[in-house]
């Protein structure tokens, strides 16, 4: 069976503690070298999770031709900058969400993907390539809640490690930008449709400067997208789609457990119905969707247009607190 060729741009820890060993088990995938900037770093992570070839910068990496694709786990200000030089050298690629602080950061990568078309590149919003998501939407299309009204997030942490990359401004930290794109995200899933104008409000952290606290209105044409997402809140996530005649709710919508069933709840009527769906990685899906695109030269799942209108949308909701106006 043929399989891509991966290599992995920095030992983040999402990449070595969820992601390879993901990926690792995957049918089309195949770890083949791993980069970072401390060499010794690279080897122990390489030793660690069986990965061949070990290399003391990321230009290493890039120069190896015998890497196919590129996963790019890096702090948020680094994602556009390695993703294009990953695509000028030749590798496809698949980076972890945001693919940028804002949508005119973003430009210059799809520029760059544009001119490389056999290439594939990819945003990791893997939570949508999950069976309870594919179950979830497809429910919602098919009218299991009538006409959908309302897509409701709550999505929160407590992170207070100033240290931490999600914690430091000047890197793209903050909530927003880490885990309010898949509240977004999720609501323009599920209406299957972009939001007209939002209002929103933002709690900055007055030490470290990042976002803490946001909570946020997405109108659409048929209903409204709400989300409350923090950084600094008990650990908790949820999401409900709302209909007139029934509605989903996800129990654990984005970091779904690779190691028992997900539960996803239907009600239609007064009758509610419990899904559990199959032990699933959802880092393992997304690895071998993203490697068949390849392999197969498909359109990957989720294209880089969709990565631009989230993060559009995530724009509007930073202007919107700052101005106290809709956007």
């Amino acid at each position: 069976m043929a399989k891509v060729r991966w290599g992995i741009l920095s030992t983040a820890n999402i990449g070595v503690g969820k992601v390879l060993p993901a990926m690792a088990r995957g049918e089309y995938c195949q770890l083949a070298a791993i980069a970072s900037r401390d060499l010794g770093r690279a080897q122990a992570v390489a030793a660690k999770l069986g990965i061949p070839k070990a290399y003391g910068s990321y230009e290493e990496l890039l120069a190896d031709p015998e890497i196919d694709a590129v996963y790019n786990p890096m702090p948020n200000h680094l994602h556009v900058p390695w993703s294009i030089k990953a695509l000028e050298a030749g590798k496809h690629v698949l980076c972890e969400k945001p693919l940028a602080r804002t949508a005119a950061e973003l430009q210059p990568l799809l520029d760059t993907a544009a001119r490389y078309p056999h290439l594939k590149a990819m945003e990791a919003f893997m939570y949508r390539l999950h069976p309870q998501w594919q179950l979830a939407r497809k429910l919602v299309a098919e009218g299991g809640v009538g006409d959908l009204r309302v897509v409701q997030t709550l999505f929160s942490y407590m992170l207070t490690d100033p240290n931490n990359v999600r914690n430091q401004a000047d890197i793209g930290g903050g909530g927003l930008l880490d885990i309010g794109c898949y509240a977004v995200s999720v609501a323009r899933f599920l209406f299957d449709a972009e939001p007209l104008r939002v209002s929103a409000s933002v709690e900055y952290d007055p030490v470290m400067r990042v976002d803490r606290l946001a909570s946020a209105i997405l109108e659409f044409a048929k209903g409204t997208g709400t989300f409350t997402i923090s950084t600094q809140l008990s650990s908790y996530q949820r999401v409900h789609a709302l209909g007139a005649e029934g509605r989903v709710e996800i129990e654990i919508p984005f970091n779904a457990p690779p190691d028992r069933p997900c539960i996803v709840w239907h009600q239609r009527g007064a009758h509610i119905e419990t899904h559990s769906l199959p032990i699933t990685d959802q880092y393992t899906v997304q690895g071998d969707q993203f490697s068949r695109a390849i392999l197969e030269d498909t359109p990957v799942p989720t294209p880089l247009s969709d990565a631009l209108a989230n993060m559009k949308v995530l724009d509007a909701i930073v202007e919107s607190a700052r101005t106290g106006a809709w956007v």
